[in-house]
């Protein structure tokens, strides 16, 4: 097989969010006849127009040389979208096929409120792309309804979990610790799930420990935190690194993500992964993922009560908390990275055929002008 030189354009691999890590676990599972080379587009520490003047640098050295048979590129809303944008657009002007793959939770938000003739440019880059890579069903509609994609062009490939080989025996954990991994703000439901704590039962409160790693605003999270007088059952170590995330997964019971606004968080995925129940929200691709009462809890955004009452229920039932975390691992095993590779690859290698057919018919055509 012809070995395909791919260019992957995103965030950085360190880049403190889900994007990361999928960018990561893709170039760490790559076959030996697959060449990516990765650029930085955005870290969210150093300056925006310097990194991305950097890959934009990057990516026409390698488009100029020759060394290009696709381009992978990573998009969120806002700005992200218009720096991919741009990359799409000097791919299109060397003829070379792009893979489009959206991570934005908050993606319709951003498209719904711009102008009419921002929007149609939009879609005109979406329409020119090879696939749109989805993380759920519901984001393939939202794209194909909105964007006017075709249907076999917006492609759903839910975001992969690298599956760990065993988990903890929590049969006899003595206090129930809650996790939560990702930014700390109003989008992912903090002052929500404190609120909601404040509200246990002291009997039952006092059997649980409450976990918010990440960074974001903590010090609001914290000042709420001692006004609810629920500080000294809350912990928040900041954002923490691979190794450290592993070990909180691994001591935690369950875990919680109230979000307002999701695509397909990578964080979820972990925690069902290692067999912990989770309380979420019905957003984004995560009713597709967790079954109400079967593989987790599904809360509404904003339902305090509804949050306090679930963390209660897994407080109380031992037996009901495990069995639903067995039921999320297993949930997520189709989500292994391994397979996940090998559908994604599958999308590079039909791509590369497609565009070395295309090739071949201008090549003889030119012969034939000839």
């Amino acid at each position: 097989m012809k070995k395909l030189n791919v260019v992957m354009l995103g965030p950085g691999l360190e880049e403190k969010g889900g994007m990361g890590s999928v960018e990561t676990l893709i170039l760490n599972t790559a076959p030996s006849e697959v060449k990516i080379e990765h650029a930085s587009t955005w870290d969210g520490e150093s300056s925006t127009l310097k990194l991305f003047s950097q890959a934009v640098t990057f990516f026409l050295g390698k488009l100029l040389r020759g060394k290009v048979d696709l381009v992978h590129i990573h998009v969120a809303e806002g700005g992200s979208t218009v720096r991919k944008s741009i990359l799409a657009l000097i791919a299109f002007a060397f003829r070379k096929p792009v893979i489009m793959h959206a991570h934005g939770c908050e993606f319709h938000l951003f498209y719904e409120k711009l102008p009419k003739l921002p929007k149609i440019g939009l879609n005109w880059v979406w329409r020119r792309c090879s696939y749109i890579i989805v993380l759920s069903e519901s984001w393939k509609k939202f794209y194909s309804d909105r964007c006017g994609l075709k249907p076999e062009q917006v492609v759903v490939l839910p975001n992969p979990v690298a599956i760990p080989e065993s988990i903890p025996d929590r049969q006899n954990s003595e206090q129930v610790k809650f996790l939560f991994l990702g930014k700390i703000n109003q989008r992912k439901g903090i002052f929500d799930l404190l609120q909601a704590f404040a509200q246990l039962p002291p009997p039952q409160r006092e059997k649980a420990q409450l976990i918010l790693a990440g960074s974001g605003e903590i010090e609001q999270a914290t000042n709420l935190a001692q006004s609810l007088q629920i500080d000294q059952q809350i912990l928040f170590p900041g954002w923490i690194t691979k190794q450290q995330c592993q070990e909180l997964l691994a001591q935690a019971d369950v875990f919680l993500l109230p979000s307002y606004n999701e695509g397909l968080p990578m964080a979820l995925l972990e925690g069902m992964s290692w067999g912990l129940p989770a309380i979420t929200t019905p957003v984004g691709g995560i009713p597709e993922l967790v079954t109400d009462k079967q593989t987790g809890l599904l809360v509404n955004p904003g339902d305090i009560t509804g949050l306090k009452e679930a963390m209660q229920s897994l407080i109380e039932d031992r037996s009901w908390r495990l069995q639903l975390g067995k039921a999320a691992r297993d949930c997520v095993a189709p989500l292994d990275v391994k397979i996940y590779s090998r559908s994604l690859f599958d999308i590079y290698y039909s791509v590369g055929a497609r565009k070395e057919n295309q090739d071949a018919k201008i090549t003889n055509l030119k012969r034939v002008a000839e």
